[in-house]
């Protein structure tokens, strides 16, 4: 077997002939040799097209403050793979990665073998690194879709959908409806569906009602106050909470993330109680980067991974609400199976430059596939093209000047490129 975790990670990246597979077949029939039994603690599963990054920070980050041991696994990474598993708020380790992965590839070989996904692989992986520690609860974020996504094996006590929007539409269908159906798959029986989209597709609702789950809607049984500039009210059944301090992550549909992870909180108050004073610290002490992360100096810096038309139009809106900058130049680069048009669309009356980018692997788009796309929507002065997102970033950092604001965003991997540049000190 591997003895490394980057060796592991090229292990399980090539054992499925796709790198997304959906289906749950694959993964019920290894989680059955792990011998797993029914979970100790109480479990979130969160999915959505948008916010649910966010909404597993704000779960993870009050629950910490409330005193409880948490897990968290989340997806894609931004610098380092650990970052996906985390242990009361801190990333796993190697070796309990690699230690884990053993496991699971133990089980996956035992019988005929199974070809597991590189995320289904890591799912399990997850699951098993939680097992070995004395956690209080267990928050997993759906990678995509709901219904056929690996998280879903294991049933959620309380299963949250941040946002249906268009996206992923080869594997989730073309429309809201259909994709709201496979996101509504993660539903239980008689257990709390948190809904935190503002209009959700009537496909939501009618699997709610045909499953039986107890069914919470934003704007019906849970809301925002927002009271003044500085502190804001969680409206919800049993009553208001209010003097809370705007979220410290930045933009203003985290207040909407942030009543949807206490809707949550609230379905399981019974097994997790939490405090006001466990809520309030939890919502300014909240971290994560690339959420509309702003790096102060000059020229400003600001990293989003909004990757699709709903995430791209919420940075507009926040890009809107910063103040003047003299000029904004974007650091563009996308995957090709993404919506390149409608992202640009959305954040083009932002932005006066744009440094496009190739992304590597099989689904990067070529910076001369963006231009081509700007180019037939009529949107967009390109300030040149380049080899990596990180190149992009310099040529933009030599033609700023310090009144101006630079926005890198369009995918993980554009921002983790950059991120990584940061960190190495560069600035």
């Amino acid at each position: 077997m591997p003895a490394a975790l980057e060796q592991w990670l090229a292990h399980i990246e090539c054992l499925h002939a796709a790198p997304i597979a959906l289906g749950l077949e694959r993964v019920m029939q290894v989680k059955a040799a792990m011998g797993w039994g029914t979970p100790r603690m109480p479990l979130i599963t969160v999915g959505g097209t948008n916010g649910k990054g966010s909404t597993c920070a704000y779960l993870e980050r009050i629950l910490r403050c409330a005193g409880y041991r948490t897990g968290l696994y989340t997806s894609p990474h931004l610098l380092r793979y650990n970052e996906r598993v985390r242990i009361d708020g801190a990333p796993a380790t190697d070796e309990a990665l690699c230690a884990a992965f053993a496991q699971v590839e133990a089980a996956r070989t035992a019988g005929p073998g199974v070809s597991l996904t590189y995320f289904e692989f890591g799912t399990l992986a997850a699951w098993q690194v939680f097992e070995s520690e004395p956690l209080d609860v267990i928050i997993l974020e759906v990678g995509l879709g709901g219904r056929l996504d690996a998280v879903n094996v294991f049933d959620a006590d309380c299963a949250v959908i941040t946002s249906v929007d268009i996206d992923h539409t080869e594997f989730l269908g073309t429309t809201r409806e259909a994709i709201g159906r496979e996101k509504a798959g993660i539903f239980r029986p008689r257990r709390p569906a948190i809904v935190g989209d503002l209009q959700p597709p009537r496909s939501v609702m009618e699997v709610a009602g045909i499953v039986g789950a107890d069914l919470r809607l934003f704007g019906r049984d849970f809301g925002v106050v927002a009271t003044d500039r500085l502190q804001w009210a969680y409206q919800a059944r049993g009553g208001r909470r209010g003097g809370l301090a705007y979220p410290a992550l930045r933009g203003a549909y985290q207040l909407h993330n942030a009543a949807t992870a206490l809707a949550a909180l609230d379905a399981l108050s019974e097994r997790l109680p939490v405090s006001m004073d466990a809520i309030r610290r939890g919502l300014i002490e909240v971290e994560l980067p690339g959420r509309f992360q702003v790096v102060p100096g000059r020229p400003v810096m600001v990293l989003d991974v909004a990757h699709n038309p709903q995430a791209a139009r919420v940075l507009a809106e926040n890009l809107g609400d910063m103040g003047y900058f003299r000029e904004t130049h974007a650091v563009f680069g996308m995957l090709r199976d993404k919506d390149v048009k409608a992202v640009v669309r959305a954040v083009a009356p932002r932005v006066d430059r744009w440094h496009l980018a190739d992304l590597d692997g099989a689904r990067g788009a070529s910076a001369l596939h963006l231009a081509q796309c700007m180019a037939d929507i009529g949107v967009g002065s390109v300030a040149g093209s380049h080899s990596s997102p990180v190149r992009a970033w310099r040529a933009a950092r030599e033609r700023a000047r310090e009144d101006d604001r630079i926005l890198i965003f369009g995918s993980f991997l554009t921002v983790s490129d950059v991120l990584r540049a940061i960190g190495n000190g560069e600035r």
